[in-house]
């Protein structure tokens, strides 16, 4: 099995976020990786890493960082490959902030799609989305996916019907 997503984060501190991808990739049996990796600590390794990356069948990364959150912009500065910013307000970060206006404010050429602060379950999703682009079996998981979103409400929406209350009209 080839990984085609890699998860990415500047220290293991930041799994407890990033394993909400894993998980979803893992649900969609979308093979991935997981590594950290540090833009300020070990830039040679992340330069290696990433422009080696499609050559080993990574497709989309998924990149989470806190406080300057440079690792998604390194990233997307070395490979042709998309890449998914997590920002992750972590014990050095301004509530994550700093995280996710580092990762937003790329410059012009060096795009990185930006999730929420901690968002890291969105961007598995949306590396299946981008995967299911052309890949039909991961394309109808994610419709799978979102129509049980959709089943989710409804049935919530019912059950509030059942709420009674004096002045409740629906």
């Amino acid at each position: 099995m080839v990984a085609k997503v890699s998860i990415i984060m500047g220290s293991t501190s930041d799994m407890p976020i990033m394993e909400q991808a894993a998980q979803i990739l893992n649900d969609f049996k979308i093979p991935f990786e997981i590594n950290a990796l540090s833009a300020h600590r070990t830039p040679e390794k992340v330069m290696e890493f990433a422009s080696e990356a499609y050559d080993r069948g990574i497709r989309v990364f998924i990149a989470g960082a806190g406080g300057a959150a440079h690792l998604p912009g390194v990233i997307a500065a070395l490979t042709p490959l998309p890449v998914i910013g997590v920002p992750i307000n972590s014990s050095n970060s301004l509530d994550g902030w700093d995280s996710i206006l580092s990762i937003l404010q790329m410059p012009a050429g060096i795009p990185v799609a930006t999730v929420a602060i901690d968002g890291a379950r969105n961007a598995g999703i949306l590396a299946a989305q981008i995967l299911g682009t052309g890949d039909e079996e991961i394309f109808n998981k994610v419709k799978e996916f979102k129509l049980s979103l959709k089943e989710k409400i409804l049935k919530a929406n019912k059950e509030l019907s059942e709420i009674k209350f004096e002045y409740k009209t629906n």
